[in-house]
């Protein structure tokens, strides 16, 4: 395995440069606004997640109102400048553009709400006014996107939050675990000091539940507590050879990746990525273009089950990756606990199970990668043993919890670590509705 400077730093440089570039001129945008039919019930509002009224964001840029639309974006998402990034839109608002019907380009809604938000975050513009402090305290667990936006909304109503983050900065997984060609760190802490700028935030880094905070002790200190800790456990393959030197988690590898110099990162010849969703395309792009000369992705199912989207999948293919379908891992070889082989088995789908996807099934068929790194990306399990009152955990690992509220008087949880892992935009909203139920129980109207 090769580790520096693999490829000179023009190529880094261009290889993660921004792969969805903004508008370079302010007419750009407005013939592009102007390209939109201001819809009534607006089927592009109705599948965003955060339900952002888009026709009425796109007609504040058509009229040059751009703080206008900054605002009535960031009412809905205030992570709207990173959403703007990495929504997998095709499937969401630019997925239900009605230009769609008419086999046209559907409007570019999601670099409209890029270039309406960075500029508010660029000019630093403060949108939205804090009430009065209500002398209530809210302990908010994660720093990531469901918790950056619960704090936002309660803050907004006169709560003074403080949050608590493991890490060393805030933004969770947009911050440390999305590709770097998609968001930059930079960008990740201007947005997190963005939201914080409404003042009655505090951020603590450093400071993990269950290592430097308890539960018990959140909830001696607040009024209220919201777990917003996400999924970041990569999930095991379980099979021989697996502890073997070079099998890595995605999520690791993706950390090191937005953490370090390009240059200064181990990548292998010969690369096998586990899995084929939005982190497994991530980690295949992303070890491609750290100059790996070979990469194949592994997925036990047909492309017609794949969770990533054809737009993620056309940017792996474009990076040159290769995909084999119907394929699992089985088995790990390594030469002195090096990973030199990895064996796989042909696989084959059986009858729908209760949810109707199809599983597969073992052929016992076998066949071998030479390999020098295995990326697992095979997906996530939750932080169990971070809650220190396991009665808040389910069978499957996730948090229970019935309107955003657990089974702990004062406790309420949100974002991945109750849904399991789904989009930024989702989590967003997750803590949205986290802090209306807050508000409720605190008996403050949320206006």
């Amino acid at each position: 395995m090769i580790k520096n400077n693999r490829l000179t730093k023009e190529q880094y440089q261009q290889n993660f440069s921004d792969i969805h570039p903004p508008f370079e001129t302010q007419d750009a945008a407005l013939v592009e606004a102007n390209r939109c039919l201001f819809c009534y019930d607006a089927p592009c509002t109705k599948s965003c997640p955060t339900s952002i009224n888009i026709p009425k964001f796109i007609k504040q840029i058509s009229t040059d109102n751009i703080k206008g639309s900054a605002h009535t974006i960031f009412q809905s998402n205030i992570m709207g400048a990173g959403c703007s990034k990495v929504c997998p839109v095709e499937k969401l608002c630019e997925g239900s553009c009605v230009f769609n019907l008419m086999h046209e380009t559907p409007i570019h809604i999601a670099k409209l709400q890029r270039y309406a938000t960075e500029k508010a975050i660029d000019q630093k513009w403060q949108l939205f006014e804090r009430k009065k402090s209500t002398g209530k305290k809210a302990a908010i667990v994660g720093a990531g996107p469901a918790g950056l936006s619960c704090a936002h909304v309660l803050s907004r109503e006169g709560i003074d939050v403080t949050i608590y983050e493991k890490e060393s900065k805030g933004g969770g997984l947009m911050t440390y675990g999305i590709a770097a060609y998609k968001v930059t760190p930079k960008f990740c802490e201007d947005e997190v000091n963005y939201i914080t700028s409404i003042g009655g935030i505090e951020i603590k880094y450093d400071q993990e539940l269950g290592k430097n905070i308890s539960l018990v002790e959140l909830q001696k200190r607040y009024d209220v507590v919201y777990l917003a800790i996400g999924v970041g456990l990569a999930r095991q393959l379980d099979i021989p050879g697996e502890d073997a030197t070079g099998v890595i988690d995605a999520i690791k590898f993706i950390y090191e990746l937005r953490n370090n110099d390009f240059s200064s990162l181990a990548v292998g010849d010969r690369v096998a990525v586990i899995g084929l969703g939005m982190t497994a395309i991530d980690a295949a792009t992303q070890a491609k273009r750290l100059g790996a000369k070979e990469v194949t992705i592994i997925y036990r199912r047909t492309e017609a089950e794949k969770p990533c989207t054809d737009v993620e999948l056309d940017i792996a293919k474009l990076d040159g990756c290769n995909i084999i379908w119907l394929a699992a891992p089985k088995e790990v070889k390594s030469i002195n606990g090096k990973v030199n082989q990895l064996v796989c088995s042909r696989m084959k789908l059986g009858e729908p199970d209760a949810s109707g996807r199809r599983s597969p099934v073992d052929t016992n068929d076998t066949f071998e990668l030479d390999v020098d790194m295995i990326i697992k990306a095979a997906g996530q399990t939750p932080f169990e043993k971070l809650v220190s009152d396991i009665s808040i955990i389910n069978t499957k690992g996730k948090i229970e919890i019935r309107n955003c509220a657990s089974n702990i008087k004062g406790v309420f949880a949100g974002g991945d670590c109750v849904n399991g892992g789904k989009e930024v935009v989702d989590a967003v909203q997750a803590g949205k509705d986290g802090a209306s139920s807050i508000l409720s129980y605190l008996g403050i109207k949320n206006e």
